[in-house]
Parts: C-alpha cells; structure tokens; sequence
C-alpha cells in the first residue's frame, strides 16, 4: 500500500504538478477567471432579484400573502426585472471589461483603456442594430466566449501595436491624460479595420454574425459539460491537485466558468418562460453539494473532529467548524492534516464524487429542484443550495444527504489516523513523564 502511495505522489509530483502550475498560472486563465469574478457581485445580486420576482409558490395557493406577492410580481414583472437585465442580463460586458484589464496587467498596459477597448470590440461584433434597436441577445450567456475570445483579442492587438511602436506619439509637453487618448487610436481603429469587416464576411456567408457562429461550434463542448462525466472529471481533477498543496478549484473554476455562465443563463430564461429548467451542472451545484465546506466537503469531517479522543484532532475541529460552515477549510486541510496525508487520500477525493453522482441523479430524476441564482460561495451550504434554486426545500434535504455520506466515509479513515495519533500522544506523555522523574 505504501509503495503505491509512494508512486501515487511520485506521478503527482512530477507530472500534474507542474502542469497544474503552469495551467493555473497561465495569464489567459487567470485573466478569464479575474474576469469572472469581476463581475460576480454584479451577477449575484441580479440572480438574487429573481427570488422577488419568481416567489417559490404555486399558482394555485391558497395562502392570502402568497397570492398578494404572486399578483405583485407578475403586475410589476418589466420594472421588477429591470434590476436583473442589467447585471446578469448583460454580464458579458462585465465580463469583456474584467478580462481585458486582467490581461493589461501582464502587458503593462493601462487595464482601464485596455477594458474600454474590448467593450468597444464586443459591442460592435455582437450588438447589432436592426430598426434603429441595438439586439442585447448576445449580452447575456449566449455571448460568454466571444467576450472571453473578443477580450483576448483586442487585448493583444493593443500590446502588440505597443510593443512595436505603432502608435501616435505626442510631445511631452501634451497632459498625459490627452497623450493616451490619441495612443488609443491605432487600436481603436485596428479593432474596427479587423473585426467589422470578419464580422460582416461571416454574415455574408453563413448568415450568423461572429456570437452566433461561436455558439454554435462550442455548442457541442457546451452540451458535454452538463454530463455526469465531466462533473466527475472536473471533481477529480480538483481533488487530486488540491491533495497535493495546488489551489484546484481555481484552475477547475476557471476553466468551468463560461460553461457554467452559458448555462445558468439558459436555466434563468427558462425559469422566466415558465418552462422546465435545463442545465443541472451550474455553479450551485459546484459550491453546496460537491464542496460543502470547502473543497473535499469537510464540513461533516470538522463535526466528527469535535468528538475525536485525540487532542490535536479534537483541537483542529474547534479551529475548523465555524470557518468551516462558511466553506473556508484550510485549518481542516492543513491542521489536520489531509493534504499529503495518505490515510485521507481515498476518502478526500472519493467523499465529493459520491456526492456528485448522488446530487446528479436526484436532480436529474426531477427528485430536486435545479439551480436558477448565484450565490456567493461562502453561503452555509444548507441555505445556499435552497437560494440557488429560488428558496426550494428539496435541496436542503440533498445537502443533508450529502453531509450524511460525507461524514460515514470520512469515519472509518478518521478512525485510523486517531489511533495513530493516540499512539503518539501516548508514547510522549510517556517520555514527558520520564522525563519529568529525571529532572525531579
């Protein structure tokens, strides 16, 4: 068993360690996944308009208060959604602005214009204007990887028109505030020169402008992303990264983000057509049944720590219960420890793909309600997956559920590592009390 683990971590060391490190620090990925969360607060109070606007109550109620909110809502529904149109309805502008700044950091270049400069790039590619409208179809998650893609794009352009000197210069005696902006024009104007023209040829020729011809190649990546492979896949890839001291969710998250965006948009239209909800794999489902609290689901481990006979153990639970409860585990995962622990491997990386098959089914069986909001990722997992379903009580259940499971593998591993620990704890307070005796 040892000689495995040995070659288990030797692999990790050595081959997914060094990948990971280069994936997660790689300026594209860490420039979408700063894009992301620029935009999340934004996001997450625009989901949290449609609890208002979509109260979790039948048509048919009875209940005097549920019909008077319901008669509101659906009076009030186009001011009611204003909120909400403007910050998740028109998230990829968020997100355009978030990554191009991001990305100027590594370029040194000025994020505020560098952003400026992909809002310009993505409006003009997928913003069209018909009748004297401009469409705002692409501004939601049917646009997230041209915004990802046009981000990128204008982005490089600006560095690279800068790095050769293909710009307007102004003596030095100009503000610098006026000297910028006559910078900007070269890269205004190539974004113009180059995207326009590509986005009317493709227009012309298959009659979809760039947004529309984007989705429909992603498409496919999109669909196998709501899978229970690539649920299993993304969890394991976390698990095993994070085993070895790397920060996994970031790279999963980050790579998962358009998906789960693209998805959750869909999932929201849904719910405000009144049809059935889609998607299951969206960022509730990540954060409240796969890592409930925090990665690994360790939350039902701290419970189990308080009532160790171990000291150290029991110790650590008091540190990591209440973090814990707010999905914060690194005084679990390090004080413990079950980072490079080999009695915490199989159940650390087992305990979140139970419960991701377990959570899948039960939402794909219709047994539990699917997720419609954002929610931040530190909201106690219990409440947090109600809220991400528009305050729905089955995924308290699955929560629970999940806490169960999670705390029943977790026990027989955490039953091992204390009786070593007891061990250990004995043998020095055998050599302290030897020690003692000399002394005295």
């Amino acid at each position: 068993m040892s000689s495995l683990y040995s070659k288990l971590i030797s692999i990790i060391e050595q081959k997914i360690t060094p990948m990971a490190g280069a994936v997660g620090q790689q300026k594209y990925v860490t420039s979408i996944r700063d894009g992301f969360i620029t935009a999340l607060p934004f996001m997450i109070v625009g989901s949290f308009m449609l609890v208002f606007i979509f109260p979790p109550f039948s048509p048919d109620t009875t209940w005097g208060f549920a019909q008077a909110w319901l008669k509101f809502s659906l009076d009030h529904r186009d001011a009611l959604m204003l909120p909400f149109n403007f910050s998740m309805g028109i998230m990829t502008l968020f997100i355009s602005v978030g990554i191009a700044a991001s990305l100027a950091k590594h370029h040194e270049l000025d994020p505020l214009t560098a952003g400026m400069l992909s809002l310009m790039a993505f409006l003009l590619v997928a913003a069209p204007l018909k009748d004297g409208h401009i469409s705002t179809a692409y501004f939601s998650g049917q646009g997230i990887f041209t915004a990802i893609l046009v981000a990128i794009y204008s982005t490089e352009l600006y560095a690279f028109l800068k790095r050769n000197n293909i710009t307007i210069r102004l003596p030095p005696e100009v503000p610098t505030g006026v000297a910028r902006s006559f910078e900007i024009l070269v890269p205004v104007l190539a974004v113009v020169v180059t995207l326009h023209p590509l986005n009317l040829f493709i227009e012309s020729q298959l009659g979809m402008i760039i947004p529309e011809a984007i989705m429909s190649l992603v498409k496919p990546l999109v669909a196998a992303s709501d899978t229970l492979p690539a649920v299993l896949l993304s969890v394991l890839v976390c698990q095993v990264l994070w085993f070895a001291g790397i920060h996994g969710a970031l790279i999963v998250t980050g790579i998962m983000n358009p998906f789960w965006m693209a998805n959750l948009s869909v999932n929201q239209a849904a719910m405000a057509a009144g049809s059935a909800i889609p998607h299951i794999y969206v960022q509730g489902f990540w954060d409240h049944y796969l890592l409930i609290g925090g990665v690994g689901s360790t939350l039902p481990l701290a419970f189990l720590l308080l009532r160790s006979k171990a000291i150290h153990l029991r110790t650590i639970g008091r540190m990591g219960v209440v973090p814990g409860l707010f999905n914060i585990n690194e005084p679990i995962l390090f004080g413990a420890p079950i980072i490079m622990n080999p009695l915490f491997f199989l159940p650390f990386v087992l305990v979140p793909m139970v419960n991701a098959t377990l959570a899948w089914f039960a939402l794909d069986l219709d047994l539990v309600s699917r997720v419609v909001s954002m929610t931040p990722w530190t909201t106690p997992a219990p409440i947090g997956a109600s809220w991400a379903a528009n305050w729905s009580f089955s995924p308290v259940i699955l929560c629970l559920m999940c806490m169960v499971t999670s705390a029943a593998m977790y026990l027989p591993f955490l039953k091992a590592y204390e009786k070593q620990l007891m061990e250990q704890e004995n043998e020095n307070a055998v050599e302290h009390s030897q020690d003692a005796a000399q002394s005295a």
